[in-house]
C-alpha cells in the first residue's frame, strides 16, 4: 500500500485515474523528459497504461509511486518514485520529475525529501541511488543539497532519440540526508 506523505506545500499520494491527462503533460513535454531515459509519450494511452498497475498496488510493493500534488489544490504536478527495493540489500533507487512550470520552486527538493525521509524510516533502508543525466545540473544540485554523492560516472549508458548520453550515480547512505 502506498501511503501520503504531507508536506509544507506538496502532498504526496497513491496515483488516482484522473491523473491521466496531468501526467501526459508532464512526460508529453520535451522540456520535462529532456534527461530521461526515453522520448516523451505521444499518446494519452501511454498515460492510461501506466496509471493502471498504479491503482493496483499490493501491501508489500517492490516500487513506491507517488503523484507529487500541491496541497492546495491537490493537483498532479510531478511524480517520485523509490523503485528497484532490495528489501535484502536495504536499498532502492530515486526517480523523480517535475512539471517545467513548477522548475525552481523546491517542491521537488521537498517532495524528495518525503519520499526519502519514508525510505530511511518506514522502509529501514540503509542505501538509495539516484542515476542522473550529467547534463542535468538542476537535478544534479538537488540531489546534491540532499546529501547525495556522485559516486560514479556510466559512459555511454542510455541511447534515447538516437542520442547517446552517461549517466552519474549518486548514492545516500541513512544518516546522511540533509533535512
Amino acid at each position: 500500500m502506498i501511503p501520503a506523505l504531507e508536506g509544507e506545500r506538496v502532498r504526496l499520494r497513491p496515483f488516482r485515474a484522473a491523473d491521466r491527462d496531468a501526467l501526459f503533460a508532464i512526460y508529453s513535454d520535451p522540456v520535462a523528459m529532456r534527461y530521461w531515459g526515453f522520448e516523451p509519450w505521444t499518446e494519452l494511452a501511454q498515460a492510461e497504461a501506466h496509471i493502471a498497475p498504479l491503482l493496483e498496488v499490493g501491501e508489500a510493493p517492490a516500487t513506491y509511486p507517488w503523484a507529487i500534488a500541491r496541497r492546495g489544490d491537490d493537483v498532479l504536478v510531478g511524480t517520485t518514485t523509490l523503485f528497484a527495493l532490495r528489501r535484502d540489500q536495504l536499498r532502492c533507487e530515486l526517480g523523480y520529475a517535475l512539471a517545467p512550470a513548477e522548475h525552481g520552486k523546491g517542491l521537488a527538493s521537498e517532495a524528495v525529501r518525503l519520499a526519502l525521509a519514508y525510505g530511511f524510516g518506514e522502509l529501514a533502508l540503509e542505501r538509495v541511488e539516484a542515476d542522473v543525466d550529467p547534463r542535468n545540473a538542476a537535478s544534479c544540485r538537488l540531489l546534491e543539497r540532499l546529501g547525495f554523492q556522485r559516486e560514479g560516472l556510466l559512459r555511454a549508458r542510455w541511447r534515447v532519440a538516437g542520442e547517446v548520453t552517461d549517466s552519474v550515480i549518486f548514492g545516500l547512505l541513512r544518516g546522511e540526508l540533509i533535512l
